[in-house]
């Protein structure tokens, strides 16, 4: 059976290259962890089995090299890309005669494991091989993977998926599914079938969504980061069947997950398992990542824009968040509401570290795994209409470099401050004239979406998030998009609301105080304490106005945001701290004799101390 075609293609990796304020972003990642993460922590360092040593050798090297490989690329960085390079070598050159390939043993502090046939970490390195080949061309990528593949196909029912390369099967058939167009290989679409049986059940369990409280133990099914792999699952089957009813489970599966265990920065918690929607409950780095990259399958395969929504949306407040501005340290778990980052129990299931901002607090897959976010929003930032034309997946400062139309070619630039501005231009550069479709996404929180082009207003026909554009473009074309961006307020569990302005959110800044915990050569510990009062409610008939200033070299600070809402609100008496957390906001806030105060509200992503959910505080008590 041929495959069922995706609505959209993923460009090369290099077809786009970040620019503004995305550039900036992509440097300060490379001037800290990404880009010298080996020499400071051992686990990536020279001793890692993925470059031959005794180290470590299951997950942790191909995570880092996912982010890695494309952030080199991405910014041309010769020293970034002999880093990656050494990752790659070894790697092509370690396959076995039967296929097989990388470390052959997982080395513990006390004994050698064999995991040639745990297929989970395998499943990274695959989708690092295939960015590599679309980066470089190197002719040795594909033979590699179909001898790797024909091992695969060989072994996998004796030895099947399990744990987590059963919960995540979906990354393998990524790969499967790219060889199989780029080579026809029939055997290859009998192994997808096998993988694809063999994964967990995903469809199903999205479809009818059965978990819809605090998960307190163990469960494949929910671990968090599973689950942020696992909702691309419906859309990578659908690339083999066709099946019309694996977008309605990707769609109701979302929903789900937003009404059970959703949060106001887009994401779903889970602090190690779905945690519920109390805003004080945490959400896993490694599964804001991982969520980008599946928004990114789904859009590319179904063509629907609200996944590009979500991507956006989990991107621009989850990812940022949790990253300090200098790209230097980072927690394992994030919170809406996060009043202090500190050595303390919570009511979670991980250790009492996993807020900390540090190397590797509470567990270091995120330490490994972070590294993907901006360089893939970066490259999948636009994606190829088979017929020739180009989609809009994200407004993202950006140049893109393509061929359209019947060959013609594209430098097409993307400029602009978006999402932290209106309006965005694009400027067409061309060979030769040419017609080609363009899909612009318009965001479901944009109701007054403009075009123009060389002045002249275009009609926007939007079907499922997109509206197609088809004409001849000339050379010196200039296209200008304005996506008017209105304050909004989002209401969530115990009936807090958080403040939105198109695909940002907004939080309330607490005064922070980094207290040094561990100290390293380079990337140390911190715990961050509250210097200024947090227990404020909003005003519900107060009025939102957006303020902007200039976009800094790092827009997601604090202390120089680009836009800030000002609003006004009270101190709530009644709210209380619990398990060394904010307690759920009151839902009948006391805040009687309060004066009404003016809040000024910054980007999520900025503010490492922060109030996003909000009690609300109605006129009665006004």
């Amino acid at each position: 059976m041929p495959l069922h075609p995706a609505v959209y293609d993923n460009l090369p990796l290099g077809s786009i290259k970040p620019m503004g304020w995305l550039k900036d972003q992509l440097l300060i990642q490379a001037d800290g962890f990404t880009g010298h993460l080996e020499e400071h922590w051992p686990d990536v360092g020279p001793d890692n089995g993925w470059l031959g040593g005794s180290g470590d050798s299951w997950e942790r090297g191909p995570y880092y090299l996912d982010g890695l490989l494309p952030l080199a690329y991405l910014l041309e960085d010769e020293k970034l890309i002999a880093k990656a390079n050494r990752w790659i070598e070894w790697t092509l050159s370690s396959q076995r005669e039967d296929g097989g390939f990388g470390p052959t043993f997982i080395h513990t502090a006390n004994q050698e494991v064999d995991r040639r046939e745990d297929w989970w970490h395998y499943m990274i390195m695959l989708k690092v091989l295939m960015q590599h080949e679309e980066a470089t061309g190197d002719a040795r990528v594909v033979p590699f993977l179909i001898k790797y593949m024909s091992y695969v196909h060989g072994r996998i029912e004796a030895h099947p998926l399990d744990g987590w390369a059963k919960t995540r099967g979906a990354e393998m058939l990524l790969c499967v599914i790219w060889l199989y167009k780029r080579t026809s290989e029939s055997f290859l679409l009998e192994l997808a079938d096998i993988v694809a049986k063999q994964t967990t059940d995903w469809t199903a369990i999205l479809r009818d969504f059965p978990f819809w409280r605090k998960v307190e133990h163990w469960d494949w099914r929910t671990h968090v980061v599973n689950v942020a792999m696992g909702v691309k699952t419906p859309g990578v089957l659908h690339e083999l069947t066709g099946d019309p009813k694996q977008l309605e489970a990707a769609k109701r599966g979302i929903a789900s997950l937003m009404v059970y265990h959703g949060q106001a920065h887009g994401m779903f918690s889970g602090d190690e398992w779905l945690s519920g929607t109390h805003p004080s409950q945490g959400v896993e780095l490694c599964a804001v990542v991982e969520y980008m990259f599946t928004m990114e399958q789904l859009v590319r395969i179904f063509g629907d824009g609200q996944f590009g929504d979500i991507l956006e949306k989990v991107a621009f407040n989850a990812l940022p968040a949790a990253i300090s501005t200098d790209w230097t340290s980072h927690q394992y778990d994030q919170q809406v509401n996060q009043i202090v980052c500190n050595v303390a129990k919570r009511d979670w299931s991980n250790n009492e570290e996993a807020n900390l901002f540090g190397l590797e607090p509470n567990f270091g897959c995120c330490t490994a795994n972070m590294h993907q976010g901006w360089p893939k929003l970066a490259s999948h930032a636009w994606m190829a209409i088979p017929d020739g034309g180009l989609a809009a997946v994200s407004y993202v400062p950006c140049l893109v470099t393509a061929a359209v139309g019947s060959g013609a070619r594209l430098r097409m630039e993307v400029v602009g401050a978006y999402p932290f501005r209106e309006t965005v231009e694009i400027r067409i550069g061309l060979d030769r004239s040419e017609p080609f479709a363009i899909d612009w996404r318009i965001p479901a929180w944009c109701e007054r979406p403009s075009l123009r082009v060389n002045g002249e207003s275009v009609e926007l026909d939007v079907s499922q998030g997109f509206a197609k554009v088809d004409r001849v473009w000339k050379d010196g074309d200039v296209a200008l998009l304005t996506l008017p961006m209105d304050v909004k307020k989002s209401v969530w569990g115990s009936y807090a609301v958080s403040v939105e302005r198109g695909p940002l959110v907004y939080a309330l800044p607490i005064g922070e105080n980094w207290q040094m915990l561990k100290t390293r050569s380079r990337f140390h510990d911190w715990e961050v304490y509250p210097s200024t009062p947090w227990k404020y409610g909003l005003l519900e008939e107060a009025e939102c106005r957006a303020i902007e200033a200039p976009v800094p070299y790092q827009p997601f600070d604090a202390r120089q945001s680009p836009v800030r809402i000002l609003t006004a609100g009270k101190l709530v008496r009644n709210w209380r701290m619990a398990g060394n957390n904010a307690d759920a906001p009151p839902l009948v806030p006391d805040t009687e004799d309060q004066p009404a105060v003016e809040l000024e509200l910054v980007l999520y992503g900025g503010a490492k101390l922060r109030i996003g959910e909000f009690p609300s505080i109605p006129n009665k008590n006004n």
